[in-house]
C-alpha cells in the first residue's frame, strides 16, 4: 500500500476521509464516491481496500478499538494520574482520535449495533481504569459522567471557558471527604 508523505498507507487515508465524511454529514453524505473523492483516490482504489461500505465501517471500528487500548494504556500510565488525564482528553482535541469517536458516534445513531458495542468497550475501558484508580465504581462512574458532559459540551461549542478548572474543584472537595 503506497504511504502518504506522513506515513500513513492508502488503506488509512481513505479511513481517514470515511470518518472525515461521517463527521461532517453522517452515512447519507459518506458515500464511496464521496469517500475515494476526499480521499484521492479512484473507485477502483478504494473497492481494492474496501469491497463495500460495510467493510470501512468494520475497518474502522476495528482502528478505532486499537486507539481506545493504546488511550487507556496511556491513561492507565499517566503521570498526572488516570482521572487527571481522562479529565483533561475529555475535549474534542481534533486528533485521529477524537475523530473516529465522533464518526462511531455518528454510526451508533443510525442503530448500528458494532458501532454501540466498539464505544461501549471504549468507555469500559476507561470505566475501569477510573474504578481501579478510585476503588469505588459509583465514584468512577460519576467522573466518567463529568467526562462524557465535558466532551459533549465541547464537540457542541458549548463549553464554559473554565469547566474543567470547576470540575477539578468538586472533584478535590469530594476527595477531601
Amino acid at each position: 500500500m503506497p504511504a502518504r508523505s506522513d506515513g500513513a498507507t492508502t488503506r488509512d487515508r481513505i479511513l481517514d476521509a470515511f470518518e472525515t465524511l461521517l463527521v461532517d454529514g453522517g452515512s447519507r453524505v459518506a458515500t464511496l464516491d464521496a469517500v475515494a473523492a476526499q480521499a484521492e483516490v479512484s473507485k477502483g482504489g478504494l473497492l481494492y481496500h474496501f469491497p463495500s461500505k460495510d467493510a470501512m465501517v468494520e475497518a474502522m471500528l476495528a482502528r478505532l478499538q486499537e486507539r481506545g487500548r493504546t488511550d487507556v494504556e496511556k491513561m492507565r500510565s499517566a503521570p498526572e494520574g488516570p482521572v487527571a488525564f481522562y479529565l483533561n482528553t475529555s475535549v474534542d482535541t481534533g486528533s485521529d482520535f477524537d475523530r473516529g469517536l465522533i464518526a462511531a458516534a455518528r454510526v451508533a445513531q443510525e442503530s448500528d449495533a458494532r458501532a454501540r458495542e466498539t464505544l461501549a468497550e471504549l468507555r469500559n475501558g476507561w470505566f475501569e481504569v477510573l474504578a481501579e484508580h478510585y476503588g469505588d465504581n459509583a465514584l468512577a462512574r460519576t467522573v466518567q459522567l463529568i467526562g462524557d458532559g465535558l466532551y459533549f459540551d465541547d464537540t457542541t461549542g458549548l463549553a464554559h471557558e473554565r469547566s474543567l478548572e470547576h470540575v477539578r474543584d468538586v472533584l478535590s472537595r469530594i476527595e477531601a471527604i
